[in-house]
């Protein structure tokens, strides 16, 4: 799989993706947009973990009934902006995947995230401040269930599909 790392997000189901993929569209940089929404739980895992990846997270999801979210607001990133989740289940779950996968991890990975979709970022202070003042209001808590984990494989900007763990029918 080369020298690119992997990428391990947790799927949205689709009615939340394409809300927060129309909104990420609309106010992150074109020139820098290279992604679609997503939640990213684990950033950057070594090319030489692939094969345990691949493998151990279909086991993994498979434990799980789809964990459930809530949109729980604006989260302000600085120079961008965020849709802030709340899901103490799926931490739980990253929290199994960490500890499988412990002396593995980089710096970043280390500590639990933050659970966010960005859609806006790399932008002034002031612009996300006056995109989240535009915003406030218009983002409704919201309950949902994360479908799937998936693997992504880093390509410098566009991140390439590898491949996508269902968590079990509840």
């Amino acid at each position: 799989m080369g020298s690119s790392p992997f990428i391990v997000t947790a799927a949205l189901p689709d009615d939340i993706f394409a809300w927060a993929d129309a909104l990420r569209r609309a106010h992150f940089p074109p020139e820098r947009n290279h992604l679609h929404a997503h939640v990213t739980l684990f950033h950057a895992f070594a090319p030489a973990l692939f094969q345990e990846l691949r493998d151990y997270l279909p086991r993994v999801a498979r434990e799980f009934a789809p964990p459930v979210g809530r949109i729980a607001g604006l989260m302000n990133l600085g120079k961008g902006t965020a849709i802030a989740l709340h899901s103490p289940d799926l931490l739980g779950i990253r929290a199994q995947i960490a500890d499988h996968f412990h002396g593995s991890l980089t710096a970043q990975d280390l500590h639990e995230p933050r659970l966010h979709i960005t859609i806006q970022n790399k932008v002034t202070a002031d612009d996300a401040r006056a995109l989240q003042a535009r915003l406030r209001g218009a983002i409704e808590p919201r309950e949902f269930a994360f479908p799937a984990l998936e693997l992504h494989i880093y390509r410098g900007g566009p991140w390439e599909f590898v491949k996508r763990c269902a968590f079990r029918r509840q």
